[in-house]
């Protein structure tokens, strides 16, 4: 039997959970014993899609027998999907809806299947948290993942579903890095209009992107006093990253997010070997850390100190 062939997309180079799925994802292509390429699209839903199609299309390169991404703008590559369908090619889509799965399992005797974050999920965790640091309200700078990525939007409507109404958000958006955070709040910070809105917290939708914003703080010599105050939020808990930033007090919390670019890989060589159809869409199980009960308890006794 001839050694199967992947091709992994995934959005960026630069993201911890990017690099961690990187990771994980070679590590279990060398445990089942399969060909791993993996190429990025630089946040670029086109390129990415271009990218993709060059391989399932390609007349002079041996074509994948899957191909597995996580969508870098805000579809989920219909037209790339049932190219790859149509040329007996699997498919499998991370961390993203994409409605045209069920139909294109109708229509082709391939595996298409998607492997998710819940992502309103991940924000109702961090509304949560948010209601254990302020359960009497405060003001919040909410860094948002783009326009564009419908992951962004789910967090966000996830975490106005569980947090204080007397928390209030001040959105500003980011490109899921930390220099792209870095650049959006120092240039904010530059403005004087920004000490008006009295920022009590950061809550990043990505770990890397809180950090970038911590960065920004930092270099703001009226705000040092502030900062050492301020509660820092991120997602994503990767456990050189997020997890370790949380043990240093850099960040206040995570949600770990756990990569799912190895799960696919099994998956799909599990469905290859066996004829069989994975379910059509396979949920990852995201965590507060610490767990939202100790974030309470912790603002509990911080309370008890001062008075």
């Amino acid at each position: 039997m001839k050694k199967l062939r992947i091709l992994l997309s995934l959005t960026n180079d630069d993201n911890d959970y990017q690099i961690e799925q990187t990771s994980a994802a070679r590590q279990a292509a060398r445990k089942i014993g399969v060909d791993l390429d993996i190429i990025y699209a630089g946040n670029d839903g086109i390129v990415q899609s271009q990218q993709l199609l060059s391989s399932i299309q390609s007349t002079t390169a041996a074509r994948p027998d899957a191909i597995i991404f996580e969508p870098a703008g805000s579809t989920a590559h219909p037209q790339v999907a049932r190219a790859a369908v149509a040329a007996g090619i699997g498919v499998v889509v991370l961390n993203h809806g994409a409605d045209y799965i069920a139909e294109l399992r109708r229509l082709f005797p391939v595996p298409i299947f998607s492997i998710t974050s819940n992502h309103e999920e991940i924000g109702r965790i961090q509304g949560q948290q948010l209601s254990a640091l302020f359960p009497v309200g405060g003001n919040v700078l909410y860094i948002q993942g783009p326009s564009e990525s419908l992951p962004a939007k789910q967090r966000y409507t996830g975490v106005l579903e569980t947090k204080p109404s007397s928390v209030q958000l001040r959105i500003m958006k980011a490109h899921w890095t930390e220099a792209s955070a870095y650049k959006t709040v120092g240039s904010w910070l530059r403005l004087s209009t920004s000490r008006q809105a009295r920022i009590e917290a950061v809550c990043a939708q990505d770990d890397s992107m809180a950090m970038g914003v911590r960065k920004a703080f930092e270099e703001c010599s009226d705000l040092h006093e502030q900062l050492q105050k301020m509660p820092f939020l991120g997602c994503d808990g990767m456990p050189k990253t997020g997890q370790e930033w949380v043990r240093r007090k850099l960040l206040t919390a995570t949600i770990f997010i756990p990569p799912n670019a190895d799960l696919a890989i099994e998956m799909m060589m599990k469905s290859i070997a066996t004829s069989t159809l994975p379910p059509e869409r396979t949920f990852t199980t995201a965590q507060s850390f610490p767990a939202v009960e100790v974030l309470a308890k912790k603002m509990r006794q911080e309370g008890q100190e001062k008075r």
